[in-house]
């Protein structure tokens, strides 16, 4: 195996920024978050106990993910279509992604099954899933020939955007989140994790590339402000808003994986891992939600229809949607961290057990 992958892990201890990066919830930034945190925690299990081993554990991962999707779809499409049956909203179940319910009940719920269906919200769980079912090829990959599987990431990445390679839904369309393109992400966290480190610090000692970042950070928000703002956009050249807009996220355009590396690049460097402020009680609700991430986005998967049906049949003031979103960010949070602390509780019995 490669020395200077086994040195970077053995030097990587948990690292703060990585549930703050994951109870953000973007994306993109949970992709690469993702990533990142699997390569730690897998690739030292890889280096104690073996590539057998660590393949079953992540395997074991893979089932509890595809356990709580399958939860989440059977109850989440059950749930909808007798909402839109009550209250005679059949909108409902287009606006949620499941309008062949109606016509094939049994088709929708064995592709469901297949992850060919695409309820809105679980989308990024469905993407979650196929990225694991890859990563331990990509990790065995990047202990042996780390610069070879970075090149194989990137090149899959582009075969898929310009092959036009994504996967089926049913009844029609694609995945939301292309897995062929996507993959990169999670790749380029599993190398920063790995491989990546000492780079990073060799080429943050350079004031102009740091600049760079900025810079393009600073155009990034101008480009999307002008999407929103006529006024904005007049002043910038068509063609150029042209080429940055509409946002592509199914097959993630390459200057949002620019954008991304340069956020991580410059969060990074001005954030260290033992950040004081990681410890301020108001950052705690993030910190829970981003290391319980799956039982948040359970959460948040019902909560955000909860919410929504409170503001389709009951007033749609501004009071009501601050007060429904406040209310759905609590309980989200509420949930993430009794998982936490029943995790703590099963710790606790089992070492009182050794003892």
């Amino acid at each position: 195996m490669n020395l200077q992958t086994k040195i970077n892990l053995a030097a990587c201890d948990r690292d703060l920024r990585l549930d703050f990066a994951r109870g953000i919830g973007a994306t993109d930034l949970f992709v690469f978050a993702a990533g990142y945190a699997a390569a730690i925690f897998y690739g030292k299990m890889l280096l104690e106990r073996g590539l057998v081993v660590t393949a079953t554990r992540i395997f074991k991962r893979i089932c509890h993910l595809y356990a709580a999707y399958l939860v989440l779809f059977v109850i989440y499409v059950g749930t909808i279509t007798y909402v839109a049956a009550q209250y005679a909203a059949p909108a409902i179940i287009a606006e949620f992604n499941i309008s062949g319910i109606i016509d094939h009940p049994i088709r929708i719920l064995i592709h469901g099954l297949l992850l060919q269906a695409k309820p809105l919200n679980l989308d990024v769980l469905q993407l979650f899933i196929a990225l694991m079912a890859l990563f331990p090829l990509a990790l065995w990959g990047m202990f042996r020939w780390p610069t070879l599987t970075m090149i194989a990431s990137i090149t899959l990445y582009l075969a898929a955007r310009a092959l036009d390679w994504n996967l089926a839904s049913f009844p029609d369309g694609r995945w939301y989140f292309n897995p062929f393109c996507w993959q990169l992400l999670f790749v380029l966290g599993t190398w920063c994790a790995l491989v990546g480190a000492g780079l990073a610090r060799s080429v943050s000692k350079f004031p102009p590339l740091r600049i760079a970042a900025l810079f393009y950070l600073l155009f990034a928000l101008i480009i999307t402000i002008a999407g929103k703002n006529p006024a904005l956009a007049s002043l910038i050249p068509d063609w150029l808003i042209g080429s940055f807009l509409p946002n592509d996220k199914e097959n993630i355009a390459p200057y949002r994986v620019l954008h991304l590396l340069a956020l991580a690049f410059l969060f990074t460097r001005v954030v260290p891992n033992n950040a004081r402020w990681f410890g301020w009680k108001v950052l705690q609700p993030v910190l829970i939600c981003g290391e319980e991430w799956l039982a948040a986005f359970c959460a948040g998967v019902f909560l955000s229809f909860a919410g929504h049906l409170l503001l389709i049949t009951g007033p749609n003031s501004l009071a009501m949607q601050i007060i429904v979103s406040a209310a759905g960010i609590s309980i989200m949070t509420g949930v993430a961290y009794y998982v936490s602390w029943s995790k703590r509780q099963d710790y606790k019995s089992a070492y009182g057990a050794r003892s």
